[in-house]
């Protein structure tokens, strides 16, 4: 009979596979690895190693939010893409939550539904902009649009599978106790999905900043991405750089 082997001593025993390390290790290694990134950034750029045009320090990405901040540009165009986001996002959640629902519980409303959602999720939002602009116009509603197009059919398949998860021996109980189907998706499905819904909505609402850029690409004034294009124009790379890590930080 084989010995079972001791566990690995040294750096090794923390890269076992699915295996637990001690909570302070994890929120180290987060933290290290980013520091580690910025380190080789300003390095990069401190010794001349590629041109500002191209990539500028930490410290001149930092000095144009300063600067953004200071002038009331920053907080104009956040309060925009803000409120965009909202709206497109809550539009397309309203009406993916309950669609995404009937799609995991009724294989008739699946059938009919997911082959169209599916192939529609494919579609680049990029391309739709002509549309939108004729259907919505070039204000906000043409920009909320976008955002609700790049969202709501990612959305309605990720509930869907949110939903289909539950165990059905809860849906059998439930039928075995005489409830009625509205009554077992609300006393237990929605319970029980509630979790796996709300990560998915969490996670929803970062791409559609991801879809920020796209939204603001036409007859947009304001905005965080209207900014980005705008400086593309310019070469102004530091303005591009920090506009997206804003973006991005908002988004996580």
């Amino acid at each position: 009979m084989q010995t079972p082997k001791k566990p690995t001593a040294g750096p090794g025993r923390h890269l076992r596979l699915r295996k637990d390390i001690p909570h302070w290790l994890f929120t180290s290694a987060g933290v290290v690895f980013p520091a580690l990134l910025l380190l080789m950034w300003w390095l990069v750029t401190e010794f001349g190693l590629v041109k500002p045009l191209f990539l500028p320090g930490p410290g001149d990405v930092l000095a144009e939010g300063v600067r953004q901040a200071r002038e009331g540009i920053l907080w104009a165009d956040a309060s925009v893409s803000i409120y965009r986001i909202c709206a497109g996002w809550l539009a397309a959640t309203v009406l993916a939550v309950p669609v995404g629902i009937l799609m995991g519980n009724f294989r008739l409303i699946e059938g009919a539904l997911e082959p169209f959602v599916s192939t529609i999720r494919y579609m680049p939002v990029v391309a739709l902009i002509p549309l939108t602009i004729l259907w919505a116009g070039i204000g906000d509603g043409q920009k909320i649009l976008i955002l609700f197009l790049g969202t709501f059919f990612q959305q309605v398949l990720m509930v869907m599978d949110n939903v289909k998860t539950i165990d059905m021996n809860l849906i059998r109980a439930g039928q075995t106790l005489g409830f009625s189907n509205r009554e077992i998706l609300i006393r237990i499905i929605l319970p029980a999905a509630a979790p796996g819904i709300w990560d998915t909505l969490r996670i929803t609402i970062g791409w559609t900043w991801t879809y920020l850029v796209v939204a603001e690409l036409v007859a947009a004034n304001e905005g965080l991405g209207r900014r980005i294009m705008d400086a593309q124009r310019y070469l102004a790379t530091e303005t591009i750089l920090f506009g997206t890590l804003f973006i991005g930080f908002w988004a996580s």
